[in-house]
């Protein structure tokens, strides 16, 4: 009897596809992990990006968000390049607060500097007061919602101060000149916080009376300067050194 050849299958190799499968399930991590920091990173740059297009923009309101403010520093953001922004945002801000004083005739009774503790709007009292009263004159409300609308949005602290010459007062309305001084204070913080919309928690008041005068009070054009109301925004991060 002849016997049956013995047919042996034979079976391939598959031992391959085991680290194969383990290759592209690491290459799939990675590109997941890879794709997931590249988010992140937009969202980063995005924020860099809209701080900077704001600073830039050459728009009617410098540093303008939608809402008409101006726009807050990211807390978020390194010591450096806070300090940074946060000088430009106070460097612009001044730019646009001498615009909005000239066109509205004020020029020669309000000053804006920027100096390494802040940023400082003197106003002398003429503009906002009667003599020897504390009452917000009307006439200047309109610019006082402007520079509130321009302030609101920052969370720097802010003062408000008082100042006069060194003539006395003592009248029915105000014993000394710190009361002077301190109602006008008040009076100029209250009404920027009703009805300019600052936050009240930034907010605080200081008064010198005659005793923190800018210039002597030998003449009656000094003493009208330093009969003055200065709004006082606070830095928050220290001037950046070269």
């Amino acid at each position: 009897m002849r016997k049956k050849k013995e047919h042996s299958e034979e079976h391939v190799d598959e031992s391959w596809l085991l680290p194969y499968s383990d290759m592209l399930t690491l290459l799939v991590a990675l590109f997941i992990v890879m794709f997931a920091m590249s988010q992140v990173d937009k969202a980063k740059l995005q924020k860099v990006s809209s701080q900077f297009n704001i600073i830039f923009s050459g728009g009617t309101g410098i540093l303008q968000s939608d809402s008409g403010t101006i726009a807050s520093i990211d807390p978020s953001s390194s010591a450096s390049s806070a300090s940074s922004l946060e000088q430009n945002t106070m460097i612009s801000l001044k730019n646009t607060l001498d615009k909005e004083i000239s066109n509205n005739g004020y020029s020669g009774h309000i000053k804006v500097a920027v100096n390494k503790d802040g940023l400082d709007i003197s106003i002398e009292a003429i503009a906002l007061f009667a003599s020897g009263d504390a009452s917000v004159l009307k006439n200047v409300t309109p610019l006082l919602l402007k520079i509130s609308a321009m302030l609101k949005n920052l969370h720097n602290d802010i003062k408000i101060a008082g100042y006069t010459d060194n003539k006395p007062i003592n009248n029915s309305k105000f014993r000394s000149n710190w009361d002077l001084s301190s109602i006008r204070a008040i009076n100029v913080m209250t009404y920027m916080v009703n009805s300019g919309g600052l936050n009240p928690k930034n907010v605080s008041i200081q008064a010198y009376g005659e005793y923190n005068p800018k210039y002597d009070n030998s003449t009656e054009a000094n003493r009208a300067k330093n009969r003055r109301v200065e709004i006082f925004v606070a830095r928050k991060y220290p001037v950046a050194t070269k």
